[in-house]
């Protein structure tokens, strides 16, 4: 079902009349999904189609990631904004039965990144057509947003230096919110992820004599418990920090009367203010140390640190959520949402260019499942609210006078 728009005359009508073709993209890059760094497949569609509406197009950027620009019909303002959509997918098996379900087992779109990639052609081929902006629009088509941090290697390859954005702007797809309405906000809305591998090492030994031993999974049990105690007695209440221990594994397993020389805790830590984060890091290994020390083992704690947190600029968020009144109507775009643990490279982009990260509702889907699941599929029906709002972006930032 078509949502409600606040203005019929945005870009959104216009894409409508090309919606079945971009339908037909989104199908053939979910049915052709490609990991991190490997989207040949999917660089050379976006850049054939780029080119077949006379976009320039630039490729090399993080190996497969490539930027269309597009000039608007002046260039007076010397002014120009940036649009991101991500093209990987997940090392996951899709168990949905869409006629166009992946090709390849143990890869699939979970995360609707076929869909931001078509929403951003969408987007592109309405520019091609009007132009009616003043300056430029660069299209950022990004690698390995899901664990390869695609967009930290495009900013570290020059992609602004070479494409110099004033301002810079994503949307993801969200199942939680319907069709029609979208969500943004200033300050932080996705956490800093961090992942964290603690090996508790002692002395294996007979369970039934565990004097003789140094028991990891003693320690291990210590050492799980005592790291709650970060977010419940070392951060204020009002921030936010999740440290979760997530697997665990031993040297030893299937022998009920073996005690391991040593457990190895994997998890992950989530945060949003770099303070947090610095605290979350120190307490970790201080209370690992500390009990294994006490307990008479040892640990080894190998902290990494993945994708900072994703935080919005104040003008810049109000601006997407002018331009989604704009769209989507008054009503349907909310600012106050709470921020979400999940993590995002776009924050790296955001760390070098002011911009906002938008939640584009596209309800339950035809499949009904939320992101990350085997069944999930992105719905259609949104691609014109997206690539609409996408063009209404470039078109109010660089307006013509």
């Amino acid at each position: 079902m078509n949502a409600p728009l606040g203005n019929v005359n945005s870009p959104v009508e216009k894409i409508r009349s090309y919606h079945a073709e971009l339908r037909a993209i989104r199908h053939d890059i979910h049915a052709h999904p490609e990991l991190a760094f490997q989207e040949n497949r999917t660089s050379e569609l976006v850049a054939d189609r780029l080119s077949s509406w006379g976009i320039e197009v630039h490729r090399g950027l993080a190996k497969t990631g490539l930027v269309g620009v597009v000039k608007g019909k002046k260039a007076g303002s010397g002014r120009a904004i940036g649009l991101r959509a991500d093209m990987d997918c997940l090392p996951m098996h899709e168990t949905g039965s869409v006629a166009y379900k992946s090709k390849h087992a143990g890869r699939m779109h979970a995360c609707g990144h076929d869909g931001h990639t078509t929403m951003l052609l969408g987007a592109a081929r309405y520019l091609a057509e009007t132009r009616h902006f003043d300056g430029t629009a660069f299209l950022i088509f990004q690698p390995a947003e899901e664990g390869g941090g695609g967009g930290k290697v495009m900013v570290d390859e020059g992609l602004f230096e070479r494409f110099p954005a004033n301002e810079v702007y994503a949307i993801h797809n969200w199942p939680g919110l319907p069709p029609g309405q979208m969500s943004v906000r200033p300050g932080p809305v996705m956490a800093a992820t961090d992942e964290i591998v603690i090996t508790l090492r002692g002395k294996g030994g007979h369970a039934a004599m565990p004097h003789l031993t140094v028991d990891p999974v003693i320690v291990s049990a210590q050492v799980i418990s005592a790291l709650q105690s970060i977010a419940s007695r070392n951060v204020n209440p009002l921030d936010a920090v999740v440290v979760s221990v997530c697997s665990m594994e031993t040297s030893q397993t299937g022998v009920f009367n073996v005690i391991p020389d040593f457990v190895k805790l994997i998890g992950t830590v989530r945060s949003f203010r770099p303070e947090t984060r610095d605290l979350a890091e120190a307490r970790i290994r201080e209370i690992a140390s500390g009990i294994s020390a006490a307990l008479g083992g040892r640990a080894e704690i190998d902290y990494r640190r993945g994708y900072p947190s994703t935080i919005n600029s104040a003008r810049e968020a109000a601006f997407a959520a002018k331009v989604g009144e704009r769209v989507f109507g008054k009503g349907n775009v909310f600012t106050d949402a709470e921020p979400t643990m999940g993590g995002e490279d776009f924050s790296y982009m955001l760390q070098a260019r002011p911009g906002a990260y938008v939640f584009l509702g596209q309800g339950g889907g035809p499949t009904g499942c939320f992101l990350h699941n085997s069944g999930y599929d992105f719905n259609d029906e949104v691609i014109p609210l997206g690539a609409g709002y996408l063009a209404a972006l470039v078109e109010e930032s660089l307006p013509l006078k």
